[in-house]
Order: structure tokens, then C-alpha cells, then sequence
């Protein structure tokens, strides 16, 4: 086992960089490719969005192929079909054919969904955040297209630079062909039934959302940047090719630091920081900043997304654990199509503004959604953590309001005194009497309540079947920030056994 994750995680790894770096051909190419085909903004925006689109819409069949057939098997198709846009587009002369070429090279794009499904059958579950950081590095290749691209474009033309990337489509079938593996344990639930089973979870469309927003807005700015900073900016093609380069490197690094800080520390908490600061940023980009400010803004994105896409990706096993494959699928085509429609909304909202400012302030406001949002769910995490530490401890619990009525109790609570929920809650504690203490005894144990906040001891009470047994019992008041005492709770346990003292009535 040990061997093939040291050969399966580069391997997949540097696949994913291919596939990015084929993905975005048409955006990092195409300060070259509108000089020779003449674009209007509206066509220049749909050239660059639809490999996002169909990319992203791939990714729930293809996570669902990988568990069937296996990543090696994937990945060999997927290079070779990928063949035929890249032919294709170099040899494109209008609109129509770029389109018809970029909704294949979408493939390109789907087969993030590969690696996400297959690297966790080979690691533990601690390690999938870091596992799946790694493997997210293969967003390099939207760099390497980004800066090397325009590079090699200014010296030979952009259709003789597509037609290379031919060549290593060709070396990567071939090496996963030799060293992908082979016996890969398959999983053959049905598309729609691994569907329907995770669709009602309404976590999964939580971290849809937040994937849509990480992995959206660096898909977005990916695209977006190298036309937009050489027509705001006058940049040359070279020089914004250089900058977008920049700022996909800070992404892909940040997002194995965001999967390793996911496994690290809670994950909520890494989000909490990452969409403050995407609300940050927006609000920066929206004021049409100079050039310093705007490249500070665009690495706070660059920061931020990076830092989320890995550790939004940490949650999946935890949540989705029999059902990885299909909501890694689900979260990542989210993903992409968070990349899809921004590019277009910002060409649309600047012919009718004349600028972007609007654009960038509903990133903001998006981000300021999904912060409201995770931290939501983070303090639902840790009152679900709370109850499920009450419901699964030996101790037996009570919880009473102010005016001594229980409002709820716990499994061991039924097993010590054998009452029910339905029975105790709604009724006072007084029901488990003994009649061996006074009046004295009470009233003492509700000074110390009021003075202390607690109180503990020894006390006898009764069960429902009638024994009488001794009990060690510790109760609490619980306050508010105020200092106001809003409820009770009671923590006891059998010592009969330990004392020798049980009896029954008769």
C-alpha cells in the first residue's frame, strides 16, 4: 500500500496539473486569439466560461465513473478524448468553432473529480484534508498555461503553442497506462441512488455554496484577469500573463496549507478567517482601486480561496464518509460553476455600468453570507458535539428550568431510575423522593445552589419500580452572559452497589 500512494499521489497529481493546464487553453491564449478572430465582449466572456461550465457539469459523472472503472482507467480517456478539442481549436477561424472546441476541452476540468474520489481509498481519514491539498496543487496548471503560454504564443503563435499540448496529453495516457493502478476496489452503487442518498443533507449544499464561492473566485479571476489587465491596465499580454500566474501560484500553495490546517485544527474555524477575507477583498476590488491596492485585493482572493478550497475539502469525508465519491462530485462541479457565471455577470454589469464595481461588491456580500453561515454551523457542531457527549455518557443527567421542571434527560437517566423521556419531562425531580432526607436537607442544598451555583452529594431516591437507592449527585446552575441563572442540571450516579445500601420497599 505504501508503495503505490508514493506513486499514485504525484501521479494523479501531475495529471491534474495536465488537465488544468488544457482546461484554460482558450482564457490564457486569448490576448492572441482575439487579434486574429474578431470578438465582441459578450462572445470573448463565453469563449472563456464554457470549458468552465461543461468542465464543472463532468465532475459529478466522472467522481461516479472513477469509484466504478477506476482513476487509472479515467484519467488514460480522459488525455486521449481531450486529443480532439486541442486539434480543433488550433485550427478554429470563428466564435462558433472556439465554442464547439471549449465545451471538450472541459474534460480538462472534470477530472478534478478523479483524484478527489480515488487518493482517500489510499490514506486514512485524518490525513484526506492534506491528501487532497496535495492534489489540488494540479490548479498549477492553470498557471503554467497562464504565464507560459503567451510566452511561447509571442514566439511561435498561439496555434502552433495549442498544438503542443497535444504532445503531453499523449506522455500522460502513457504513464498512467504504465503505473496507474490497476486493482483499484471499485464501487458499483447506482449514479442515482448515491444521488438520492446524499441530496437531502442539507450540508451538502452548505459547502456547495462555499466551494462555489472558493473555487469559483479562483476559477473567475483565473479567466478573468490576463484580457482584463491588459485592457484597464494596459498591460502587455506577456506582463498580465505573469501576474495571473502570480496569483494562481499563491492559490494552489495556500491549498494544501488549507487542507493540512483542516486536519490540524477545526475546520470551521480555518473558513471563518477565509471568507472574512473574502468580504475584505471584494469590498477593496469594488472601489476600482490603482494598481497597487487591486493587486493587493486580488491576493487576498488569491490567499483566501486557495486556503478554503482545502479545507472545504476536509469536511467531505467527515460528513459524507460512505458517500465520498458522489458529493466530492456534487461540491466540485458547484465549484467550477462558480467559475462559469462570474466572468459572465462582470462583462454583462460593465456594458451596462461601465465598470466592475458592482461585480466585486456582490463577492463581497456572498462571502459575507457563507461567514454568517459557517459560523452557524460551527456553533451547531459544537451543541451537537455537547449533545451527543450527555446522550452517550454513563453519568446519568437531568436538565430543569428555573422553576424545577426537567425539560430533558439522558439514555442512563431511564437506566438508573427507569423513567422515560415521556415520563419525566414536564415534571419536577421531587418525583424521585425517597422520604429519607428532611426538609433541612433541601433547604441546604439550595442555599449552596444560590450562593455557589452548586452543590454535591450524597442523597437517596427512588425508582420508578419502587427500590430506593443512594446516589451521588452533583448539580449546577447554569447562567447566562448576564449572570442570570437560566436552567438547572443534575449529574448523578448509582454508588447502592458500592455501599452495600440498596433496599426495596414493600
Amino acid at each position: 500500500m505504501n508503495s503505490i500512494r508514493r506513486r499514485l499521489l504525484p501521479l494523479q497529481t501531475v495529471s491534474l496539473v495536465l488537465g488544468f493546464m488544457v482546461w484554460v487553453i482558450l482564457s490564457s491564449l486569448m490576448p492572441f486569439i482575439k487579434e486574429d478572430i474578431k470578438l465582441t465582449s459578450s462572445q470573448l466572456a463565453w469563449v472563456t466560461a464554457v470549458p468552465v461550465l461543461f468542465g464543472s457539469i463532468t465532475r459529478v459523472p466522472v467522481g461516479y465513473w472513477t469509484n466504478r472503472f477506476g482513476a487509472r482507467k479515467l484519467f488514460m480517456i480522459s488525455f486521449v478524448l481531450l486529443l480532439a478539442p486541442v486539434f480543433w481549436i488550433s485550427a478554429a477561424d470563428s466564435f462558433e468553432k472556439l465554442i464547439i472546441g471549449g465545451i471538450f476541452l472541459g474534460i480538462g476540468g472534470g477530472i478534478f473529480s478523479v483524484g478527489v474520489t480515488s487518493l482517500p481509498k489510499y490514506y486514512p481519514k485524518e490525513r484526506h484534508g492534506f491528501v487532497n491539498g496535495i492534489y489540488g496543487i494540479g490548479n498549477l496548471g492553470t498557471a503554467i498555461s497562464a504565464f507560459g503560454a503567451p510566452v511561447v504564443a509571442d514566439r511561435i503563435g498561439w496555434e502552433q503553442t495549442v498544438l503542443l499540448y497535444s504532445v503531453l496529453l499523449v506522455v500522460m495516457a502513457v504513464l498512467n497506462f504504465v503505473l496507474g493502478d490497476r486493482q483499484e476496489k471499485p464501487v458499483v452503487t447506482p449514479l442515482m441512488e448515491q444521488i438520492r442518498a446524499v441530496s437531502p443533507n442539507a450540508k451538502l449544499w452548505l459547502l456547495c455554496l462555499f466551494y462555489f464561492l472558493t473555487f469559483g473566485s479562483f476559477v473567475a479571476f483565473t479567466v478573468y484577469l490576463p484580457n482584463f489587465l491588459v485592457s484597464h491596465f494596459g498591460l502587455t499580454k506577456v506582463d498580465a500573463g505573469i501576474r495571473t500566474a502570480g496569483f494562481i501560484v499563491l492559490a494552489t500553495a495556500m491549498r494544501p496549507i488549507g487542507g493540512w490546517l483542516g486536519d490540524r485544527f477545526n475546520p470551521f474555524k480555518i473558513l471563518i478567517v477565509v471568507f472574512a477575507g473574502l468580504t475584505l477583498s471584494g469590498i477593496v476590488l469594488s472601489f476600482a482601486p490603482a494598481m497597487k491596492v487591486y493587486t493587493l485585493g486580488c491576493l487576498i482572493v488569491a490567499f483566501c480561496a486557495g486556503t478554503g478550497n482545502g479545507t472545504i475539502f476536509k469536511l467531505v469525508p467527515m460528513y459524507f464518509s460512505k458517500q465520498a465519491g458522489i458529493a466530492n462530485g456534487i461540491i466540485s462541479m458547484m465549484g467550477g460553476l462558480g467559475g462559469f457565471f462570474p466572468p459572465l455577470i462582470l462583462t454583462i454589469l460593465y456594458n451596462a455600468t461601465g465598470h466592475y464595481a458592482i461585480g466585486f461588491m456582490a463577492l463581497s456580500q456572498i462571502a459575507l453570507s457563507c461567514l454568517i453561515l459557517v459560523v452557524w454551523l460551527y456553533y451547531q457542531d459544537r451543541l451537537r458535539l455537547s449533545a451527543n457527549i450527555i446522550e452517550s455518557t454513563i453519568e446519568a443527567i437531568l436538565i430543569t428550568d428555573t422553576n424545577s421542571i426537567i425539560t430533558s434527560i439522558n439514555p442512563a437517566f431511564t437506566a438508573v431510575t427507569g423513567y422515560t423521556s415521556e415520563e419525566a419531562v414536564g415534571k419536577k425531580p421531587s418525583m424521585l423522593k425517597s422520604g429519607r432526607q428532611d426538609k433541612s436537607f433541601y433547604d441546604e442544598m439550595w442555599r449552596s445552589l444560590r450562593e455557589h451555583g452548586s452543590w454535591q452529594g450524597e442523597i437517596w431516591n427512588r425508582r420508578k419500580n419502587g427500590d430506593i437507592y443512594l446516589e451521588w449527585l452533583s448539580i449546577t446552575a447554569i447562567k447566562n452572559d448576564a449572570g442570570e441563572v437560566k436552567c438547572y442540571a443534575g449529574m448523578f450516579s448509582d454508588i447502592s452497589n458500592v455501599r452495600g445500601a440498596g433496599k426495596r420497599t414493600g
